[in-house]
Parts: C-alpha cells; sequence; structure tokens
C-alpha cells in the first residue's frame, strides 16, 4: 500500500494480515485485532519505511546505505540495499542482535559491524558515517523512513472498516509510535495509541526495544504532553507473558518485543469493550532462541513411548 507498493525496489511489503483474535477478545474483555507486521519480506514493519528510504537514497546519488540497529533495521536496509544494488553497511552492538537477524544482513551481503558499545554509540558513530558523501543514514531519523512506516494506519483503518478505539505498539526508538501517530492524525482519527517500553531498557530480553536511548524521545514526550500517547513501562516478565499469550491464545508467534503492546493494555485504563489493534512488529522466526525447545530427549520409536512422553 501507499508509497511501498509503486517503489521499483519493491519487495511486496505492506497488507499484512489482520487477524481477529476471537479468543483473547473474550479473555481480556476488549475486542482485539492483531496486525501482523512480522509478514513483511523480512520479517519485520521496517520494510515500509526502508523500502521508500533506499529508493530515495538511490535517487539521490548514494552508494552505500548505513544503519545502526539491534537486528530488524540491519536486515531491511541490506535487502532493500541489495535489491537496489547498493551497499549496506550496518553497526551493531556486539553481542546484542539475534542469530537470525544477524544472519538475514550477511545473506544480503551488508557489511556488518560488531562495536564495543551501545545501540545509542552505533548510531552516533552512523550519524557521522552518513554525512559522508555517497552515504546515507535509513535509521528512522531519516524522515523517509517514516513517512513509510505510516502506511500501517491506512491499512488498519481499511482492514478493520473504521477507526479503533486504541492502537498499541512496541516502543524502542520511537519511530514507528512518531509514525502511527501522524498517520492516525493525517486520516482524522482520534485512536488513543498505547505503547509499552521495557522497565530495563539497555538490558532487555525483547532485544528489538533494546535501545537506553530513544532517538524519537523528545517526540514521543510531546505526543504523551499531548494526550495522544499513553505509555506503560513493562518489566522482563510482562513483556514474555503477553508473548506467551499471543502464541498459546491464538497462534500467533512474534518476536517478544512486539508483545509489549498488548502488555501495556494492563496498565492504562478504559480498555473494556473497546476496540483494539495491536501492531506485532516482528515474526517469532527473528528470535528462535527465545523460546525454551523444552530440553526433551529423544524417545524409543513405539506408541507406548509416544503416549508416555505426550501424559
Amino acid at each position: 500500500m501507499g508509497v511501498s507498493t509503486r517503489s521499483s525496489i519493491s519487495l511486496g511489503e505492506g497488507s499484512t494480515p489482520f487477524v481477529a483474535a476471537r479468543r483473547l477478545s473474550e479473555r481480556l474483555g476488549f475486542d482485539l485485532h492483531l496486525k501482523c507486521d512480522g509478514l513483511n519480506p523480512t520479517g519485520s514493519f521496517k520494510d515500509r519505511g526502508m523500502v521508500v528510504a533506499v529508493e530515495r537514497a538511490v535517487q539521490a546519488g548514494a552508494h552505500a546505505v548505513v544503519c545502526a540497529s539491534t537486528g530488524n533495521t540491519a536486515a531491511s536496509a541490506a535487502a532493500y540495499a541489495a535489491r537496489a544494488g547498493i551497499q549496506a553497511v550496518v553497526l551493531t552492538p556486539a553481542g546484542a542482535t539475534a542469530t537470525a537477524k544477524r544472519a538475514q544482513a550477511r545473506a544480503a551481503g551488508a557489511r556488518l559491524v560488531e562495536i564495543r558499545g551501545t545501540f545509542d554509540d552505533a548510531l552516533r558513530l552512523c550519524r557521522e558515517l552518513g554525512e559522508r558523501d555517497g552515504f546515507v543514514l535509513v535509521n528512522s531519523v531519516n524522515p523517509d523512513r517514516r513517512e513509510g512506516q505510516k502506511s500501517v494506519v491506512g491499512e488498519i483503518l481499511e482492514q478493520l472498516g473504521s477507526a479503533p478505539d486504541i492502537v498499541a505498539l512496541p516502543f524502542g526508538g520511537g519511530g514507528n509510535v512518531s509514525s502511527v501517530a501522524v498517520g492516525l492524525s493525517e486520516a482524522g482519527a482520534s485512536t488513543r495509541i498505547v505503547v509499552g517500553q521495557a522497565a530495563e531498557r539497555a538490558t532487555t530480553w525483547a532485544s528489538a526495544i533494546r535501545i537506553s536511548e530513544p532517538a524519537h524521545a523528545a517526540n514521543v514526550a510531546e505526543l504523551v504532553g499531548s494526550g495522544r500517547v499513553e505509555v506503560a513501562t513493562l518489566t522482563e516478565e510482562e513483556i514474555r507473558g503477553a508473548w506467551q499469550l499471543l502464541s498459546l491464545g491464538e497462534g500467533v508467534f512474534c518476536e517478544p518485543a512486539s508483545a509489549a503492546g498488548l502488555a501495556a493494555l494492563d496498565h492504562v485504563p478504559d480498555v473494556a469493550g473497546a476496540t483494539v489493534v495491536c501492531i506485532l512488529t516482528g515474526h517469532g522466526l527473528k528470535d528462535a532462541d527465545a523460546v525454551d525447545d523444552g530440553g526433551s530427549a529423544p524417545v524409543e520409536a513405539t506408541l507406548d513411548a509416544v503416549l508416555e512422553a505426550i501424559a
């Protein structure tokens, strides 16, 4: 939809599934719908904005795009750079990126550099690199990224048939929160925006929102001050509980950070009976290591052994 579907480097981003969560709606007491943005081409919502940012970088004469990443931005930038025939340079904090996300970036030919520092250190270096000739920074501080990301709002309104009472999503760097707010404002929707951030921002298990200093903190604070956005600060247990609830309750497997929006709803008033859309920002296979495999040993190839194992 929107800008991305007209792009010459499109990978088919957008038009992601919209799932009515009937079992969880009954359990939680509100009408819950899941916008499954983890089913974008590289497995996260980042593709909506990245296709726009990379195409415009190419139009501006860039020979490389550069980004700091905890994983999803890296995978998306690498894929669209490969599609456009230019280089992607990715800086990540050492040991802070899920294996699957690093694999995606490397497979698409990105120059992946781990640094001894935080995401904020990586973003600072990327800003410096982006000032050099031929390089374009494609983190969400790039307005082209935010322009593409707001397309999710148009899809939600079309798929639901009206504006929801609440849109809930994770709060990592704040770029997606800002984009959703702009999209709703442009649509004339008075929808509440509820976001969940990790209390342990610098070390959270939900690696996609492991950002101690959000690049868009000031904008999100302004949105909170104006009453547009409500922020809930979540424990690790709350994020994990919501993540498990989505898989067990509806069969929707998202990466841990994606569940922060759902967890945040426990912290805000007047949710009962509301129509709620949770934007699930990344696919569960992005961080498969988060799942406990149970550690069970193989059993004998007999029916009795199988019955005993599942008892």
